[in-house]
C-alpha cells in the first residue's frame, strides 16, 4: 500500500494523489528545518538563562539587603547596650583616672621646662586635693627647686607650671570633659542617625 499525501501545492498540473520531493530539496528541507529549530532552541536557553540570572542577581541583593539590616540593627544593640557603661566611664572612672595621674604627667612636663630654662626658680599651682599626691612623687622623681602652691580654683586635673618666663599647663579635666563630650556626641549621632535611617 502507498503513502498518500495531501497536496498543497498551487501547481494546478499536480495530481491531488501524487507528492514528489526530490532528494536534494529532501536534504535542503531537513537543513533548514534543523537550523529553525536549532536557532529557536538556542533563542530559548539564552532567555531562561537571561532571566535565570536576573533572578538570581535580584535573589542575591535582597540577601545582601537583609544581613546588611542585621548587621546594623546587631551594631545599635550593642552600642545601646554599650552606651551606660561608656558614659560611666566616661564620667566617673575617667576623673579618677586622671587625678591619679597628675604627678606623672607634671612630671612629664616639668622635666622639659627645667632643662630649658636652668636653674630659674619653678612654681607649681595645682589643687588642694592633689597637692599632696604631687607633692611626693615629685620630691622622690627630682631634687629640682620647686615650689608647690594650692590653688583652689584649679580643678583636681589641673596643674599650672612657671618657670621664670615660660608657662606650661597640665588640664586633664578638660581633656576628660572633651572626651566625654565626644562620646555623648557620638550616641547623640548615632542615636539621631538609628532613629532617621
Amino acid at each position: 500500500m502507498a503513502l498518500s499525501l495531501e497536496v498543497f501545492a498551487a501547481d494546478p498540473k499536480a495530481s491531488p494523489d501524487q507528492f514528489i520531493l526530490d532528494q536534494i530539496a529532501f536534504k535542503r528541507e531537513q537543513t533548514s528545518s534543523y537550523e529553525t529549530g536549532y536557532r529557536a532552541g538556542w533563542e530559548e536557553a539564552s532567555t531562561t538563562a537571561t532571566a535565570l540570572a536576573a533572578r538570581n542577581k535580584a535573589d542575591l541583593a535582597q540577601h545582601l539587603q537583609q544581613i546588611n539590616f542585621t548587621y546594623h540593627e546587631a551594631q545599635a544593640h550593642v552600642l545601646c547596650a554599650l552606651q551606660p557603661l561608656l558614659m560611666q566611664v566616661v564620667t566617673q572612672i575617667m576623673p579618677q583616672i586622671a587625678r591619679a595621674t597628675l604627678g606623672p604627667i607634671v612630671m612629664e612636663a616639668l622635666i622639659p621646662l627645667a632643662e630649658r630654662l636652668g636653674q630659674a626658680p619653678l612654681t607649681l599651682r595645682v589643687n588642694p586635693a592633689t597637692q599632696a599626691s604631687v607633692q611626693a612623687l615629685i620630691e622622690t622623681k627630682t631634687s629640682l627647686p620647686l615650689t608647690i602652691k594650692a590653688d583652689p580654683a584649679l580643678g583636681e586635673g589641673q596643674a599650672h607650671l612657671h618657670m621664670g618666663t615660660a608657662e606650661a599647663e597640665v588640664d586633664l579635666d578638660q581633656a576628660t570633659a572633651d572626651i566625654a563630650a565626644a562620646v555623648r556626641g557620638f550616641f547623640d549621632l548615632f542615636g539621631k542617625d538609628h532613629l532617621y535611617g
